[in-house]
């Protein structure tokens, strides 16, 4: 056999290498206690009791304050040791008294009454239990026979659907009316988080916008924030009759029930969120790709000519950061969304391809947002 013919050598590692080794599969395969001691911490309370201690407390606070029984105290040590490990908590030199970190803040009970813009939307607990939910851990479990079943055309089900055949927003018997609410709340809050900094960072992308649309803007959160921020701007909520139905009319934002795949109210500006979970909520998602591109070509129809200062506006991820935690972020979410919707997050180029089928002139990315983008789309 020809030198070239051979089959390359097993690389084999040193002794040293072999452990670390160990340890690394270790804090792989043990990641995901990681999300469920933080679900457990939820679901305590724990959060919202150093809190309400005045932002600092100890085990025996903790104890007392949740009524725990004071035989799972050293257990407590041990959850709270990995969470501050982990960022989710600070604690003092000794590790006996616990601090609330930016990530827990946003856990807590009320927290967002002391943020402007937005009330009432920024806790993420919702987004936080729907995701470590058993039904996306049992999602996670069947991912390989997801990956082995070859499904008929033209609109395969997503690797949840397969597992529990029904889909998140289908609030039925099989997942029940609790689980599809908390699926529908935890979308709300993502889709509302961070949206107070993009009014405070983004303030050019608003001003000189007479009218806007936001397509998919659910209770109408976002456009009262921009209406209540930017007075000038009048502001239209987009979305299926189901969700905007029963909004009261509050004389700021004017609720339009319609389908944006086949028509949206004409204004200066357009604006997204979240486009692939978008799409996925509308239930017509065949092709990720060809879905978008009919959102964005209405889109375009909806607005006036770059000229004439008519733009769409879109906030989501763009894959690609050269911090890695901001990275692993996006890749994680991208699985979960492929997980969850059969939709996928985009880097720059993939949302260039979907801007020139659409045939828009041109974009910008304004801002990075943590592991968002304020993108500015011209037609």
């Amino acid at each position: 056999m020809a030198a070239s013919d051979q089959a390359p050598s097993m690389l084999v590692p040193t002794d040293d290498e072999m452990l670390q080794t160990q340890a690394e599969l270790w804090r792989h395969t043990l990641s995901y206690l990681t999300s469920m001691t933080l679900r457990c911490a939820v679901h305590l309370g724990i959060p919202t009791a150093i809190h309400r201690h005045g932002g600092a407390a100890s085990l025996p606070d903790l104890v007392t304050a949740l009524s725990l029984p004071t035989a799972k105290l050293p257990f407590l040590r041990r959850l709270m040791r990995l969470l501050v490990h982990s960022g989710i908590f600070a604690s003092d030199d000794a590790g006996t008294t616990y601090r609330l970190t930016p990530v827990s803040f946003f856990l807590v009970d009320g927290a967002a009454a002391a943020v402007p813009v937005v009330d009432g939307h920024l806790s993420q607990v919702p987004h936080v239990l729907a995701s470590t939910s058993r039904h996306c851990l049992d999602t996670v479990a069947g991912l390989a026979g997801w990956f082995r079943e070859d499904f008929p055309a033209p609109s395969p089900p997503s690797p949840f659907e397969h597992v529990h055949g029904v889909t998140p927003l289908e609030s039925t018997a099989r997942l029940g009316p609790e689980d599809a609410a908390l699926f529908q709340e935890g979308l709300r809050v993502y889709d509302a988080s961070g949206f107070a900094v993009v009014l405070r960072e983004c303030r050019d992308v608003f001003d000189g916008v007479e009218s806007l649309t936001d397509c998919g803007g659910g209770d109408g959160t976002a456009a009262r924030a921009i209406a209540e921020a930017f007075p000038h701007v009048k502001c239209t909520v987009l979305d299926l009759a189901r969700v905007v139905g029963d909004v009261p009319a509050d004389g700021v934002v004017e609720y339009v029930a319609g389908d944006m795949f086949d028509f949206i109210p004409p204004s200066q500006a357009v604006m997204l969120k979240r486009i692939a979970l978008l799409v996925y909520c509308k239930g017509l998602l065949v092709d990720v790709d060809e879905d978008c591109i009919k959102i964005l070509a209405q889109c375009k129809k909806a607005v006036p000519l770059q000229e004439e200062r008519g733009k769409v506006i879109i906030i989501d991820i763009i894959v690609g950061s050269d911090s890695w935690p901001m990275l692993e972020s996006q890749l994680l979410m991208d699985v979960a969304v492929m997980l969850v919707t059969k939709g996928r997050q985009r880097d720059e180029n993939d949302w260039r391809d979907l801007f020139m089928k659409v045939g828009f002139r041109d974009y910008k990315i304004v801002k990075k947002l943590g592991p968002r983008c304020v993108i500015e789309v011209y037609p």
